[in-house]
Order: structure tokens, then C-alpha cells, then sequence
């Protein structure tokens, strides 16, 4: 991934809040057909540098590249938006400003392991289920669905684990502006009702 420095984000607990805030991740493979990717959800253990889990249909052909290859790439996209370049103080001092593009991403690598034990799987699937329906009203749980058809379900899927090897944050979020220009850019984001945009561009300095 491109990575001026100012635009760099190193902390890993901050990319790993940006992973369990936006785990639907683009699953990235090169194997002998070639490039695929598929969005899929993930869950995230902490362990070292992080274990992606995360589950995928069995006859999903990316199925047969994870069992092969030596390393994958996982691709979270948070907060993103369109900045506009009237939003900047520079456009009515000398006009010299062109539209761009804010946003939060994450990049992981690491060797996937394929795995096809049916209690792993359950485990996945509650994990995930419980972690998107616990704040819910009336929780939803894979144990309200009969078990028949609950262990059809786990059948028809393969698991996958994915210990980091590698990861990468950028955080392009108007660092390379200045001040004045910074707080027309949160001013805008508020104004379209893009809070969380506007909070990361308030919460990151220049540099």
C-alpha cells in the first residue's frame, strides 16, 4: 500500500479497532486462477500481531487457494469520504486546490490455514453470530435454529485462520493541509452528516 508518512498509522490497537468496527474484510488470494477476492466477514483474536478467523462457503473456489498458497491479504475499509475543494480556506486565498478522497484502511497478510473441524466452525459461527447480535433487543442465537439444519449449514463451510505476518494502516485524513483548511474539511464532513469523518480528521494533527 502507498504510504507517505503523514498519512501512516502504526498503532496497533488502532488498527485493530478499525478491523472489529468494519470486519466485513476483502479476502485477496493469487493462486494458479489467478487473482480472487471476496468480502468476508472476520473475527479478530488477539494473539502476537493478531488471528483473523472467519468462514467461507465449501464450494467457494477461493477455498482451493487458501489451501495452497503462502500468503493472503486481507483488506479493511473504514470511514471514507469525498472532500470537496470548496471546503478549503486555500480555494479563496489562491485557488490552487483539487478534490481528494479521505478514508481509514487496514492491510493484513498472513499465511492462511484452512480448517474443517466441525466444532471450530461452530465456535466461528456463534462467535461471530453473538458478537453482532449481543446488543440486540432480542438476541438471535445459532441454537434458535434447529440442529439439523444447523449441522447441514456447518457441512456446506470451511474455516480459515489467518495469524498476521504483516499489517498496515493509512489514515489519509487532510494531515497534508493546513489548519485552516483542516477545519473546512471537518466543517463539510459535519455539514453532510459525516461525524465520524469529521471526528478522525479533528483527532489527527499535521504532520
Amino acid at each position: 500500500m502507498y504510504q507517505p508518512p503523514h498519512f501512516r498509522e502504526d498503532d496497533r490497537d488502532a488498527q485493530h479497532a478499525l478491523i472489529r468496527a468494519y470486519p466485513l474484510g476483502l479476502l485477496i488470494t493469487a493462486g494458479p486462477a489467478g487473482l480472487i477476492a471476496n468480502p468476508i466477514p472476520f473475527l479478530l483474536d488477539d494473539n502476537a500481531n493478531g488471528i483473523l478467523r472467519a468462514h467461507l462457503a465449501r464450494a467457494n473456489p477461493q477455498g482451493q487457494d487458501l489451501a495452497t498458497v503462502e500468503e493472503c491479504l486481507v483488506a479493511f475499509q473504514g470511514p471514507q469520504g469525498y472532500v470537496s475543494p470548496s471546503w478549503y480556506a486555500s480555494k479563496r486565498a489562491h485557488g490552487r486546490v483539487v478534490p481528494t478522497w479521505n478514508y481509514a484502511t487496514v492491510h493484513a497478510w498472513g499465511r492462511p490455514q484452512v480448517i474443517e473441524d466441525a466444532a471450530w466452525l461452530r465456535r466461528q459461527i456463534a462467535d461471530l453470530t453473538a458478537l453482532r447480535e449481543t446488543p440486540r433487543a432480542a438476541p438471535w442465537a445459532v441454537s434458535d435454529a434447529p440442529e439439523p439444519f444447523v449441522a447441514a449449514q456447518v457441512q456446506a463451510l470451511i474455516g480459515v485462520e489467518i495469524p498476521i505476518t504483516r499489517i498496515e494502516g493509512k489514515w489519509k485524513m487532510s494531515q497534508n493541509r493546513p489548519e485552516p483548511d483542516r477545519a473546512g474539511v471537518i466543517a463539510g464532513f459535519e455539514a453532510e452528516g459525516e461525524t465520524v469523518l469529521a471526528g478522525l480528521v479533528g483527532g489527527r494533527s499535521g504532520s
